[in-house]
C-alpha cells in the first residue's frame, strides 16, 4: 500500500514539476504578491491535479472519455485564457517603487503589497483550478496515467485513493517549494526585477497560450 502512495507521490510532484504557464503563472504572483498568493494558486493546480488521478485511478470511463474527446475544445478555451492573462500580466505591471532598506538595497518587505485578502486568494485558487483543467497537457499526461494503470487498480476503493492522494501531497508539495523559494527571491531581488520577472512570465504564457492554440487548430 505505502508503494501506491509513493507511486502517487513522485507522479504528483513530476507533473507538477514539468515547466509550463502555470509555473511562471504562481512564481509570479509569489514573487510580486507575496507567498500566500502564490500558495493558493499551487493549491488549485494540486486540486486539478488530484481531480485529473481520480477520474484515470477509479476508472471513470465516461468522464475520461468526454475529457479526451473534447481536448481540441479544451485546448481553445484554455488557450484563449492563458494568452488574456499574459497579455494582461505584461501591461500591468507591478509597480514596484518601494524604497530599499539600508542594509540590504532590497525592497523593503513592508511596502511590497501582499494580496492577502480573501477575495484575492479565492481567486489566486479558482482561476489556477481552472486554467489546469483546461490544460492540454494535464488531460494527456492523466490519460496516459489511465492507460498504463488498467486494471491494476482493482479490487476495491483503497488502492487507487491512495494513488489519488499521493497525487495530491506531490504535487502540493512541489507548489509549496515554488512559495518558498518565490518568497526567498521576493526579500532579495529589486524592484526592476520584479517588473522583469512580470513581464517575461507574461510573455512566457502568452506564448505557450499560442502554442495550444495551435494545437487546437491541428488536432
Amino acid at each position: 500500500m505505502s508503494s501506491l502512495l509513493l507511486r502517487g507521490f513522485l507522479l504528483g510532484l513530476a507533473i507538477a514539476a514539468s515547466p509550463g504557464p502555470i509555473f511562471f503563472l504562481c512564481l509570479r504572483r509569489t514573487v510580486v504578491r507575496g507567498s500566500l498568493h502564490g500558495l493558493f494558486s499551487g493549491f488549485g493546480v494540486a486540486t486539478a491535479d488530484g481531480f485529473y488521478a481520480a477520474v484515470a485511478a477509479f476508472g471513470v470511463g465516461a468522464i475520461a472519455t468526454l475529457l479526451t474527446g473534447e481536448r481540441r475544445w479544451l485546448a481553445l478555451a484554455g488557450g484563449v485564457l492563458l494568452v488574456a492573462l499574459g497579455a494582461r500580466i505584461v501591461i500591468d505591471r507591478p509597480k514596484a517603487t518601494e524604497p530599499r532598506s539600508a542594509n540590504s538595497g532590497a525592497p523593503a518587505e513592508s511596502k511590497i503589497p501582499r494580496g492577502r485578502n480573501g477575495a484575492g486568494l479565492a481567486w489566486a485558487y479558482v482561476s489556477t483550478l481552472g486554467l489546469t483543467i483546461t490544460n492540454p497537457a494535464t488531460i494527456i499526461s492523466f490519460a496516459a496515467l489511465a492507460a498504463t494503470l488498467g486494471s491494476g487498480l482493482n479490487g476495491g476503493y483503497l488502492r487507487p485513493a491512495l494513488l489519488v492522494v499521493g497525487v495530491l501531497l506531490g504535487s502540493a508539495t512541489w507548489w509549496c517549494l515554488l512559495a518558498a523559494l518565490g518568497a526567498g527571491l521576493r526579500a532579495r531581488i529589486t524592484p526592476r526585477v520584479v517588473r522583469g520577472i512580470s513581464t517575461a512570465s507574461g510573455l512566457a504564457i502568452i506564448v505557450l497560450g499560442l502554442a495550444a492554440l495551435v494545437s487546437s487548430v491541428g488536432t
